[in-house]
């Protein structure tokens, strides 16, 4: 499936949960590195004004579907990709990375966010080796100094796989920069997925997801933060649905 951005084309490369974890699992075997976003509203939206982002996005080698409109589109495409929420992919890696020994390393929004998502880890992935903790400052300049502090700290640490959750756009802008001097890391994009582990965030109930109603508990429970966004990425759907159906219709 395929999203059209800024005049960029995104595309969705591993279709569903299990076809990814497959190929991570195959690449940290065999001692190659990736990067890994995960594709959402919000990305989209910001995708169509950040020529960064966009190119960030467009070096990405693996990227999933994360937000039931994106599923929604790539069916009515008839391109059908499934549901993979970056959130639900931090305790999965953990524990293929436990399985193959390759080292971790986090890098949160908060010391406080690494140290519990990394406590959380190592007790659901027994073996797991945390070699790096580290929560950038804020603002954070995904490509400068600090980063390439962080990248440096990475080559140091013997890390095969880093867990990003600072953010978009900068998490992917982030991983892109530093996959190019360490290609032999996978740097995957998870969002929120460590402050949830870490409790610092609370996810929607299993049956708010079930509804596929997340996107409303979560811009009720932080209307100020994630109101606006929400509102800005309903404004670009009409565009996509209209591009989904063009699509269709060329089968």
């Amino acid at each position: 499936m395929k999203f059209t951005a800024g005049g960029e084309t995104i595309s969705i490369t591993c279709p569903d949960r299990d076809a990814l974890l497959a190929e991570v699992r195959t690449r940290l075997g065999e001692g190659r590195g990736f990067t890994l976003a995960t594709l959402n509203v919000d990305h989209l939206e910001k995708l169509r004004h950040d020529a960064g982002f966009r190119a960030a996005y467009g070096a990405h080698d693996l990227v999933v579907a994360d937000g039931n409109p994106i599923v929604w589109l790539s069916q009515i495409a008839g391109r059908p990709v499934k549901l993979v929420p970056g959130s639900e992919l931090v305790e999965p890696l953990a524990r293929i990375a436990a399985e193959t020994a390759v080292p971790v390393a986090l890098i949160a929004g908060s010391d406080k966010a690494a140290d519990a998502a990394a406590a959380h880890l190592s007790r659901i992935a027994p073996g797991l080796v945390v070699v790096m903790k580290a929560a950038p400052g804020f603002p954070f300049d995904p490509v400068g100094a600090e980063a390439q502090g962080l990248v440096d700290g990475l080559r140091s640490s013997g890390a095969r796989l880093c867990l990003l959750g600072v953010g978009a756009p900068r998490q992917e802008r982030f991983a892109v920069f530093a996959a190019r001097q360490l290609p032999q890391v996978g740097f995957a994009s998870v969002g929120a997925g460590l402050d949830f582990l870490a409790g610092l965030q609370r996810r929607a109930p299993a049956a708010v997801r079930g509804a596929k109603m997340e996107w409303l508990w979560r811009a009720l429970s932080s209307p100020r933060r994630l109101g606006p966004r929400y509102i800005k990425g309903a404004t670009i759907l009409p565009g996509h649905l209209r591009d989904a159906l063009r699509l269709r219709g060329r089968d």
